[in-house]
């Protein structure tokens, strides 16, 4: 069994990711990227009538926690919107989701969480992320962490990849979708200026949150967010969230 297995059909992932406390018995996490609560918020600012979906957004999270059963959830990064202590509505859901949640959380610190950690008293990563067993997890807007890039499966979020599908007869549509390969060591020696020992693959989340955009991967002019990207991951291939395999992004 892989070390990351995704959900079927959600945005969402279960990784193996060893004993966090020193006990032999290994944790099994949830793992979810890019909740960013409240960003109906920043939307209005911008012109677009949205109602809150923060209710919704809660009971999905409770629903996968229900069936997948985890010791812990992770939240690899962006669980809140706001660049900055969370206030109004925004801390509103996440003090309602945390409350509701009945496992232990870790936050995997993103470039939208500032403040937020020490808001609720969470478990956190420093923003270069942290290794948990084999798999190492990081939000993906800055570079990982030496230790983080050299487990077998490297987690990150930040990207939010978006595949768009053209019809025979010209419709399109587009979805969230998994980019997955191995890592390609060279830009991280680059960066870091130091030999590592990268062998394993990187798992490119889906955004949680359906209303934050994403990158399309496979439109020309697109360009990445992360600055390891696509350097990093060259032959990285594409899933939708029902578990189909679209093959390289470059060729879709």
């Amino acid at each position: 069994m892989a070390l990351v297995e995704p959900v079927l059909g959600e945005p969402a992932a279960v990784a193996d990711i060893g004993s966090r406390d020193g006990n032999a018995t290994s944790e099994r996490a949830l793992v979810v990227a890019d909740y960013h609560a409240g960003i109906e918020r920043s939307l209005r600012r911008e012109g677009l009538e949205v109602q809150s979906r923060a209710e919704q957004r809660r009971e999905r999270v409770l629903d996968l926690v229900s069936e997948t059963r985890p010791d812990r959830i992770i939240f690899l990064g962006d669980l809140g919107h706001a660049i900055g202590t969370p206030e109004g509505a925004e801390h509103d859901e996440l003090e309602a989701l945390l409350d509701a949640l009945d496992v232990p959380v870790t936050l995997v610190v993103g470039n939208h969480d500032g403040g937020l950690a020490d808001e609720f008293d969470l478990d956190a990563t420093p923003p270069e992320g942290a290794r948990f067993g084999d798999v190492g997890f990081a939000h993906g807007h800055t570079w990982p962490a030496p230790e983080v890039l050299e487990a077998e499966t490297v987690c990150v979020g930040h990207e939010h990849p978006t595949v768009r599908l053209e019809d025979e007869v010209g419709g399109t549509r587009v979805e969230r979708a998994w980019l997955r390969g191995p890592l390609d060591a060279a830009p991280f020696e680059e960066y870091h200026g130091a030999d590592l020992d990268v062998h394993g693959d990187l798992a490119v989340f889906p955004a949680f949150n359906d209303l934050s955009g994403g990158t399309w991967v496979n439109v020309e002019g697109q360009e990445f967010l992360a600055p390891f990207l696509p350097e990093a991951c060259p032959d990285a291939e594409l899933y939708l969230l029902d578990g189909t395999r679209l093959g390289r992004y470059r060729d879709v």
